[in-house]
């Protein structure tokens, strides 16, 4: 059984929930650099689109009683690779020692013309959560 989770300042861009809990973690959906305040990409590059993604994703955390510490893996998807060393900066600002697992790979295209979409998984039963 899945329970969603749908913040209504919450970013979606088609028919699914921005998270389901189930078996004891909140699997969070792909969150794109859309500024929720205009419902545009967030301009400016990878960093400043990183970062976006990552309030996007908080705001679903926070509707579930999560914060960053309960995060336990992070993906992130990129259009280009050369652009792994500034999205690293900017994702290194949103997480404490000992970091969640991650996995970065390339794609080809994302929606809206995205430079990078990241999801992630977190523990609701973790000693922050």
């Amino acid at each position: 059984m899945r329970t969603p989770v749908n913040p209504p300042d919450g970013v979606a861009l088609g028919p699914y929930s921005a998270a389901v809990v189930g078996a004891g973690l909140l699997y969070c959906s792909g969150q794109t650099p859309v500024d929720p305040a205009t419902g545009d990409l967030a301009t400016g590059g990878v960093e400043h689109q990183t970062r976006q993604c990552f309030r996007n994703l908080f705001v679903v955390l926070a509707a579930a009683g999560l914060g960053p510490d309960d995060v336990v893996k992070v993906n992130v998807y990129l259009t280009n690779m050369d652009d792994f060393a500034a999205m690293n900066l900017a994702y290194a600002e949103f997480f404490e020692e000992p970091f969640p697992a991650r996995t970065t790979v390339g794609v080809a295209a994302l929606p809206l013309g995205a430079a990078v979409e990241i999801e992630l998984v977190a523990a609701m039963g973790s000693p922050a959560g």
